[in-house]
């Protein structure tokens, strides 16, 4: 059907090319989810007089949606003010493939291909940014778009590419107006990078190109927080953090999970320096900054709820098997009630006890953080039903507190190796 579209536009005196993202990931072998055309030698009304079925979903910028495709008239742009959306929009006929490529961000995104010949259209180096695996801005009109900052860090972090120095000192000069970025494109640009292989790319990126504290603080005031060295050789809270980030997305793609890993040890980074390298009391600190960092950045509730239990839980669940037969029902319970769950919160544990670099953990610190299978043993087996044969129909807070010691009664007979 492109082809058919293609060849009605030749012979009307324009050219249909596809663009941006579709050739990057056709270079790169990947399949193909969003196919954007770009259209040359036509004016908005003889597109839509060629195609009356077509869309018109965005006239400012000459865009049609047919096929349940996209297709743009080539265009220029000239910033009028500060933001993202800030542009004047002007569409020619007269305008070249290669004009409109240049208003694109980076190089990788600056590549088509003519839909009638198949000829590559590269005027900017991109198929070797790619062979590369370099990230590089176009020209200095990548500054006239906040929102590209963010995009360069999550196209590292998607591709796991390495961006260039001179894009990294532009993206610093860029750092001031980031704040004119609403929620909405600031959460995309985070929930895009948390699906990548290695998420910690994305905030590493922005934190070389010193515009970390802008949107995501609470990250940043973890640098340079200490750690005890001993248990931590991987350096900083910081560091800590990008690596377990890193071991869950090994674990899941659940983005909600990774978020929470991002957010674990949050209160690190308001331990006041005369306490380095202990970090007493992080864990209840860090709900009050997840609750920030949320609300700042316009998160979903679940997000912050999966962040709150992570910060608040992730310490005890570290020594499960050290702490009383009491103190591990409570915990059970607790979490077990929570979005995050058992087995939400074992990954969370799990990552934290092995994001520690080149640190070789004993078995018995392994055993300690492992609550996830007895814990559901213990739900199950001691449950509503079984309190109710035991002891007929009880309401009320009686009932709650026979069910809680009746499963510490059963803990202790499973004879747990603390």
């Amino acid at each position: 059907m492109i082809e058919k579209i293609a060849e009605k536009i030749k012979k009307n005196g324009g050219n249909l090319y596809l663009v941006g993202g579709a050739i990057r990931d056709e270079l790169l072998g990947k399949t193909q989810f969003d196919e954007d055309y770009c259209i040359t030698g036509l004016t908005q009304e003889r597109f839509k007089e060629l195609f009356p079925e077509a869309k018109w979903i965005g006239k400012s910028f000459g865009v049609f949606q047919l096929e349940k495709k996209e297709f743009a008239l080539a265009r220029s742009e000239i910033k009028k003010g500060i933001g993202h959306t800030e542009f004047d929009v002007m569409l020619d006929p007269e305008i070249s493939i290669e004009e409109d490529l240049r208003r694109r961000d980076i190089t990788i995104n600056a590549i088509a291909k003519d839909m009638i010949t198949g000829e590559i259209i590269d005027p900017f180096g991109g198929r070797e940014d790619i062979e590369n695996k370099k990230i590089r801005y176009i020209s200095n009109h990548f500054s006239e778009d906040p929102l590209r900052v963010y995009r360069v860090a999550r196209f590292a972090a998607t591709l796991e590419f390495d961006v260039d120095e001179r894009t990294i000192k532009i993206m610093k000069n860029m750092k001031q107006e980031l704040k004119s970025l609403s929620k909405e494109r600031v959460f995309l640009e985070l929930r895009k990078a948390l699906i990548a292989k290695k998420p910690s790319i994305f905030f590493r990126v922005l934190k070389k190109a010193e515009v970390l504290d802008v949107h995501f603080k609470e990250i940043y005031d973890l640098v340079g927080s200490l750690q005890p060295e001993k248990y931590h050789p991987e350096g900083d809270s910081y560091e800590h953090t990008m690596q377990v980030l890193d071991k869950v997305a090994e674990y899941t793609e659940d983005e909600t999970l990774r978020f929470a890993a991002l957010v674990h040890d949050l209160g690190k980074g308001t331990t006041p320096k005369e306490s380095y390298p202990h970090h007493y009391g992080h864990d209840k600190r860090g709900v009050a900054l997840v609750q920030n960092l949320g609300e700042r950045i316009g998160l979903p509730s679940k997000w912050i709820k999966y962040g709150k239990v992570a910060a608040k839980e992730h310490m005890l669940g570290g020594i499960f098997r050290k702490m009383s037969p009491g103190k591990q029902v409570s915990y059970i319970e607790r979490v077990e009630k929570t979005e995050i769950g058992l087995e939400g919160m074992q990954l969370i544990v799990n990552a934290d006890r092995e994001g520690r670099g080149n640190y070789k953990e004993t078995e018995e610190e392994k055993k300690n953080s492992q609550f996830l299978e007895i814990g559901k043993e213990c739900i199950q087996t001691i449950n509503a039903k079984k309190i109710i044969e035991k002891y007929g129909k009880i309401e009320g807070k009686q009932f709650g507190e026979l069910l809680h010691q009746e499963r510490i009664a059963w803990l202790k007979q499973k004879n747990i190796d603390f």
